[in-house]
């Protein structure tokens, strides 16, 4: 699997998973939006049966595999973080547009 996260992407997710007392982060896309898809993160115990998993020190990614190989294929996650927000940051090389309002994208 060639999903990246970055260092600020590690950190975060980790303090995450660590103060929610879960494994992982699960990683998927959805039907949604005027786009198309969406990015759908969520806390997790475990994996589900048709995951992909890769390991980081102190929790697992968890991808849905048929999002993986519509869409999340080549994926890099980043965190920024500044005076005023904090968001995680999607670099998608698949991706071809997305709406106005920046919530949905197409591949």
């Amino acid at each position: 699997m060639d999903i990246e996260l970055t260092e600020a992407a590690i950190d975060r997710v980790r303090t995450l998973v660590t103060d929610a007392g879960k494994a992982g982060l699960s990683l998927a896309v959805r039907s949604a939006g005027c786009s198309g898809l969406e990015y759908v993160m969520d806390l997790a115990d475990h994996a589900k049966e048709s995951d992909l998993v890769q390991s980081y020190d102190g929790f697992d990614l968890y991808v849905d595999a048929e999002s993986y190989a519509s869409a999340l294929t080549g994926l890099k996650l980043d965190f920024q973080q500044d005076a005023l927000s904090s968001a995680f940051v999607y670099h998608n090389p698949n991706q071809k547009g997305e709406c106005g309002c920046g919530i949905s994208f197409s591949v």
